[in-house]
């Protein structure tokens, strides 16, 4: 049966993957099972450049195929902004009210209106010399103050119209279906259904 390495320890990424690759015939193990992984250098330029890091370095690492994703928040009129400084966009040990917070004040002092942005997902499957990637992109607003309790990051400012409810609003199962994160996870299952063959 093949190994697949998540490339996170984030417990709710690799839950969520795990979840969405069940169907298929492999043994899939989160980052946190193995000892003294040395972190990969996200020096990429752009999320698909991070995620192909992360998978390679760690598939190299480990000997065993691994998938990652490098994800964040576009905000248009802010050229993109946070972008692949998401995590650490109010500094390196940013916590997410610190990130939610410097986001509002930017909003707030360049007097930015229109806050349509989207949440990118990429995600990169490394397998020797094979590689995948897929994409999943979301649109919403963002608020001028955070909602509900549920998610991660910018979730709580993540506003989605059609459902009148944020990204922190929505159950587990409801954001799976239609986040960034779930649509470029569906594409991926599909390759990787593909690639097993």
């Amino acid at each position: 049966m093949k190994e697949i390495v998540i490339a996170t320890k984030n417990k709710g990424k690799i839950a969520e993957i795990k979840l969405a690759l069940k169907n298929l015939p492999i043994k899939v193990y989160g980052l946190d099972e193995f000892d003294n992984v040395p972190d990969a250098i996200e020096d990429g330029r752009s999320f698909t450049e991070n995620a192909m890091i992360k998978a390679k370095s760690y598939a190299d690492y480990l000997n065993k195929a691994c998938l990652a994703d490098d994800s964040g928040l576009e905000v248009y009129n802010l050229n993109g902004e946070p972008g692949i400084f998401s995590a650490r966009y109010a500094g390196e040990n940013a916590t997410d009210a610190d990130n939610n917070q410097h986001l509002l004040k930017r909003l707030e002092t360049l007097k930015i209106t229109d806050t349509t942005c989207c949440f990118r997902c990429v995600l990169a499957f490394v397998d020797n010399e094979t590689s995948i990637t897929t994409e999943g992109i979301c649109e919403g607003v963002i608020l001028a103050e955070g909602r509900g309790d549920g998610g991660f990051g910018y979730d709580p400012l993540f506003f989605l119209p059609q459902y009148k409810k944020t990204m922190a609003e929505l159950t587990p199962l409801e954001k799976n279906k239609i986040s960034h994160r779930g649509i470029a996870i569906d594409k991926m299952t599909d390759k990787l259904t593909e690639y097993l063959k």
